[in-house]
């Protein structure tokens, strides 16, 4: 066994059983001695490059150092570009988009791509800081809108998953599909709600708090839900649509990591 592969081992065990240990994980027993780098092609800035990590977590830290991507989005654009490798001429929508890696190169070589964020304070479907405002669980998009929808680790935030579902559902064409990352945290155990907020907007978590970084909101946000993978099987019941989960470990790509599943949805 190598050491990369010894990291993994701890990482996954340690991740595992968060509940019982609480904070305590591998980068933070680690990090002050990790460092691992590997030769190979990004593509997401489509470069020969170096990927480096000096943290045990790869899934955040192990960086392109051209484009500063991290494994889940590397794994998210190579399946967009083999699943619809005609995606430059599709019309293309993300949700709450990053600031590297898939979300720039989607914004630059796509000829039809948008993209929103969600302010909850503010009218749905306004602009609000040169933002389109768009809440997942209520659309303003006409119906058929899209060929593509993007999400990057959104759908773990949302207060009403099958709302949210429905939703891209309808605003996806024929033939278009929801491509997304979200951690599959959970597994081969069964999903669970990890938030709820009541009508007068309180947020109520039900097991122990978890936030997540927010690229409009310093105050991030709430983790909502610990997906397992029957993931499929609650986008089947309240959309109708099919879905498949792929996972990539390809260092040569830079695509190695914990949680860095890739799901898509299609509408036939």
């Amino acid at each position: 066994m190598n050491l990369l592969s010894l990291f993994k081992r701890v990482k996954f065990r340690l991740y595992s059983y968060k509940k019982k240990v609480k904070t305590i994980t591998v980068d933070r027993l680690l990090a002050n001695d990790f460092y691992f780098k590997y030769e190979g092609y990004c593509n997401c800035c489509d470069q020969k490059v170096t990927f480096s990590s000096r943290n045990s977590w790869l899934r955040d830290y192990f960086f392109c150092d051209d484009c500063k991507s991290i494994p889940r989005e590397r794994a998210l654009m190579r399946v967009i570009e083999e699943e619809y490798p005609n995606w430059r001429s599709l019309k293309i929508h993300e949700s709450s988009p990053g600031n590297r890696g898939t979300s720039l190169k989607l914004k630059k070589y796509a000829a039809d791509y948008s993209c929103s964020q969600y302010f909850p304070n503010h009218k749905n479907g306004s602009q609000v800081n040169n933002w389109m405002n768009q809440n997942l669980e209520d659309l303003t998009f006409e119906d058929n809108s899209f060929d593509l929808i993007i999400t990057q680790d959104v759908l773990e935030h949302v207060f009403n998953p099958a709302k949210a579902f429905q939703e891209i559902g309808r605003v996806l064409k024929r033939g278009g599909a929801h491509i997304f990352t979200v951690p599959l945290v959970n597994k081969h155990q069964k999903t669970e709600r990890w938030a709820t907020i009541d009508e007068n907007g309180e947020l109520n978590f039900l097991g122990e708090p978890e936030w997540h970084g927010n690229v409009v909101d310093p105050n991030g946000s709430p983790v909502t839900m610990h997906w397992g993978f029957d993931i499929i099987e609650f986008i089947k019941k309240y959309s109708n649509l099919n879905t498949k989960i792929f996972h990539i470990d390809d260092l040569s790509n830079g695509i190695r990591a914990e949680l860095i599943e890739v799901l898509v949805t299609r509408k036939s």
